[in-house]
């Protein structure tokens, strides 16, 4: 596979305007109309690359979503209060109005294309979180202008890609999250590179029911029980629950074992199931963490959420996290600082680890070279 372009595959930069399509899809909370920032981790990594090119006499202009608006504009979702904070900690840098306001982006319309990369000589792709999708602002640049890999996108194949290819042994994937069709493409694809999987969150009780257990009114996918007793008789070991908690059918917080009654809804792994999932990630030597193992939102559900983030925080195993609830979880109880990798795309890191290439990726490599 040919490699990424790199920043310094650019040349000299001095004078260029260069577009750089960044993932500022932050947390935002407050009104529509006076929405403020709750974490700025993407805005500020986008830094290395910015200052790279701005340091080097490039004029940078950057480019990015945030939500969901559906093709339209909408106060909820302007980029104003991501500007504001652009322009503290990266003065004389623009960033231009939310990309998905054009019903273009979504669809990669040429004419989108045109308009976006209109006045650039430059492309600079650094936004991993979006570069599974083929998306105008991610595909369209490369096809014109010459462009290059960020140096967050940079950092991110390569973790990943060392993950996938050459991991430290043993290798354990740890998979959570509440449905397990997000996740039967990476299982599948990964039995075949790690040594063990750890599967938690509401995506386990397909399993559960697999092996035979009732899981009363836990989140369950019928159509996958089929799929998943395959998966478990695969070589890979998968480590599932011993012991749920969760509410019984009045409601009541209740702690079970590994059979569920009628009416009761499983919100987390129990103490045991926290304690031995430790113990297989302490003997590890990578660990690959995407999706909480309960409702951690909840404060009577965050102990299993909790307990495998100290773990992923206390093993000397190389520790990567996936990104979106999983890299929520690890801030939410100060862990973020304590794991060797937190990427910032969750879906993008999945499929990247599954499929071992993205549309974006894939752009760029085809772009055409500075002269």
């Amino acid at each position: 596979m040919t490699p990424l372009p790199l920043l310094e595959d650019l040349g000299d930069v001095r004078g260029k305007r260069v577009l750089v399509r960044t993932d500022f899809n932050v947390p935002m909370s407050g009104a529509d109309d006076a929405r403020v920032i709750v974490d700025d981790f993407r805005i500020l990594s986008a830094l290395p690359t910015i200052n790279y090119l701005t340091d080097r006499g490039a004029t940078v202009v950057c480019a990015s979503h945030l939500g969901r608006p559906k093709g339209a504009p909408s106060a909820k979702y302007s980029m104003a209060p991501v500007r504001a904070r652009l322009a503290e900690i990266a003065p004389g840098v623009e960033l231009l109005e939310n990309l998905r306001f054009n019903p273009g982006e979504e669809t990669n319309d040429p004419s989108f294309v045109a308009e976006l990369i209109a006045g650039f000589d430059l492309y600079v792709d650094d936004a991993f979180g979006a570069t599974h999708r083929a998306h105008a602002s991610i595909v369209g640049p490369p096809k014109t202008l010459p462009s290059a890999a960020g140096r967050l996108l940079q950092r991110e194949i390569e973790v990943l890609g060392a993950l996938r290819e050459k991991p430290n042994r043993p290798f354990v994937a740890v998979l959570g999250g509440a449905k397990v069709s997000d996740k039967i493409g990476v299982i599948e694809a990964l039995q075949e590179r790690v040594d063990a999987f750890i599967i938690g969150g509401g995506m386990c009780f397909t399993f559960l029911a697999a092996k035979g257990y009732p899981v009363g009114d836990s989140i369950c996918q019928p159509e996958l029980i089929d799929v998943c007793k395959k998966l478990l008789e695969g070589k890979v070991p998968i480590h599932l629950p011993e012991d749920i908690v969760g509410l019984d059918a009045d409601g009541v917080y209740s702690t079970y074992g590994i059979r569920l009654p009628k009416g009761a809804k499983g919100l987390d792994i129990g103490p045991g199931s926290a304690a031995a999932f430790t113990d297989i990630i302490m003997d590890a030597r990578a660990v690959f963490w995407n999706g909480p193992m309960g409702m951690f939102e909840d404060a009577r559900f965050a102990n299993g959420t909790r307990t495998v983030a100290q773990a992923m925080a206390d093993t000397k195993a190389f520790t990567v996290v996936g990104g979106g609830d999983s890299a929520a979880a690890l801030a939410q109880f100060k862990l973020d600082d304590e794991v060797d990798h937190v990427s910032t795309g969750g879906g993008a890191s999945l499929e990247y680890l599954e499929l071992g290439d993205l549309p974006g990726l894939e752009a760029l490599r085809g772009a055409p070279r500075v002269k």
